[in-house]
């Protein structure tokens, strides 16, 4: 995973049919690591000037609502798709202190400004799901999570966030 790249990309886009949520998560994952390398609200800093792979750079608003518009565009997100990345999106921004304790405090020998950013934007919109939303079944989180991890980031980057999501779910109440 390049860290010049705006949002990211599955390696080989192998697309199969997925379900509006998937759907969702993986915009909102796109969102949140474009914010997060521009040194936007999700933090970070990366290079501003380097175009995705394949197309048009993204916008270098740092508005999360029109990076969500261009992102829904770009994917040709639904309605309901967009609208549900949106309150991820929200939800991560509002609560980026707090999901990043709980990360924090259940990653044994990792820091946060090690972890791939992928990585570490999936978790936190996993934790904020279990630890903080709630509407979605832990278990359905998780899994959700250890997919986006191995098409965006590698198997490895699987088990480590499952991993990471079984300490938080076992520490959630």
């Amino acid at each position: 995973m390049s860290s010049f790249r705006a949002s990211p990309s599955p390696p080989n886009s192998r697309r199969v049919a997925v379900g509006k949520r998937h759907q969702a998560r993986e915009l909102a994952l796109k969102v949140l690591f474009q914010l997060e390398g521009q040194g936007g609200s999700a933090g970070g800093s990366a290079p501003r000037d380097h175009p995705r792979e394949g197309g048009e750079a993204p916008p270098l608003s740092e508005d999360p609502e029109e990076v969500l518009r261009y992102h829904a565009t770009e994917n040709g997100a639904s309605d309901d798709i967009t609208n549900f990345a949106r309150e991820l999106v929200r939800g991560v921004l509002d609560n980026q202190e707090k999901l990043d304790a709980i990360l924090t405090d259940v990653s044994e020998h990792w820091k946060l400004e090690q972890m791939a950013k992928v990585d570490r934007v999936i978790l936190r919109i996993a934790v904020y799901e279990i630890a903080i939303d709630r509407k979605v079944p832990t278990k359905a989180a998780i899994n959700e999570s250890i997919e986006l991890a191995k098409t965006f980031s590698g198997d490895d980057a699987g088990r480590f966030v499952n991993g990471i999501l079984g300490r938080v779910a076992a520490t959630a109440t």
